[in-house]
């Protein structure tokens, strides 16, 4: 338990000095800086705004923003008619909440329907991709802590065992005016994860509490308002028992300056990251997809 607890202590310290006490950065207009020198310029608009499907993008709004997201997600579409290829089936939902203090650095609040998992998280801009003479990249960091508040299940000793951590790198870059990538190396750790009485009386886990993951993703304009999105999630710890699917998800978004509104077939279904990377067992190749929808509200600040 000491050795538990130290690894603990370190990731929850490491997570809050990298998304805490980062040097603050000047910024304009999502990922632009209208302010700066005339000669260094930023590439804007990368994506339309904080999500991509099942993924946070790299982009930070402009300061004084304030912006209210639903993710939604049906059932899987394995039980065809029955449930109407998931639509009547169960459901998961989150609302999220999120305000930009300062410049680079956004953060948020969120409540999902399952195990009724209330979040906080921030997300700090790093690096601007320049037009010119300088980074030929944006580079944002994300976190997030997340905690179980249903009543006392499964093997919950204590408070602590309802707490979960995500944290994720996020590289991108706007290659065309229509075409933007992006790569996101994440880790995700549990304080507490199931185990088993083993043959010789010890007790052994079925997972491993930390796990990493890559994720792949990228959107292409077909015109100003409408884009078509793409995202690929890998886990790649190996883990003892139940080690989770990869996801494969595309759909398209309609956005404004003030709304976005994406619908995609995806196989991840937790909306909280640490639990898609950690728990998916949704086999795409299997044609195990749900559909789902975010939608996302901005309202900016008017300094004029």
């Amino acid at each position: 338990m000491k050795i538990l607890s130290n690894i603990i202590s370190a990731g929850n310290c490491l997570l809050l000095m990298a998304i805490c006490c980062l040097p603050v950065m000047h910024c304009y207009a999502q990922d632009s800086d209208s302010t700066a020198a005339p000669a260094k310029a930023y590439v804007g608009g990368t994506f339309s705004g904080n999500l991509l499907i099942d993924n946070q993008t790299v982009m930070v709004p402009v300061k004084q923003t304030f912006e209210f997201s639903i993710q939604h997600r049906f059932g899987t579409v394995t039980d065809g008619y029955s449930d109407f290829y998931g639509l009547f089936a169960g459901a998961n939902v989150r609302f999220g909440f999120a305000y930009t203090p300062i410049n680079n650095l956004q953060l948020g609040i969120g409540l999902c329907e399952e195990k009724m998992q209330l979040d906080g998280n921030a997300k700090y801009a790093l690096i601007k991709q320049a037009k010119s003479g300088g980074s030929p990249v944006s580079v944002s960091l994300y976190g997030n802590m997340s905690v179980s508040t249903l009543p006392k299940e499964g093997n919950f000793v204590n408070n602590g065992d309802r707490i979960s951590y995500f944290s994720q790198l996020i590289i991108a870059r706007k290659i065309t005016p229509k075409l933007s990538v992006q790569v996101s190396p994440g880790m995700a750790y549990f304080n507490n994860i199931d185990g088993y009485v083993a043959s010789d009386g010890s007790i052994q886990p079925t997972m491993k509490n930390a796990n990493f993951s890559l994720s792949f993703m990228g959107r292409y304009k077909v015109t100003e308002g409408m884009s078509i999105m793409v995202n690929y999630d890998q886990p790649l710890t190996q883990n003892p028992t139940n080690n989770p699917h990869p996801n494969v998800s595309f759909g398209l978004e309609l956005s404004t300056i003030g709304h976005s509104f994406q619908i995609f077939a995806t196989n991840y279904q937790s909306i909280n990251p640490q639990a898609n990377n950690v728990f998916n067992q949704n086999d795409f190749s299997k044609g195990q997809y749900l559909i789902g929808f975010n939608i996302t509200r901005r309202w900016y600040h008017d300094s004029e």
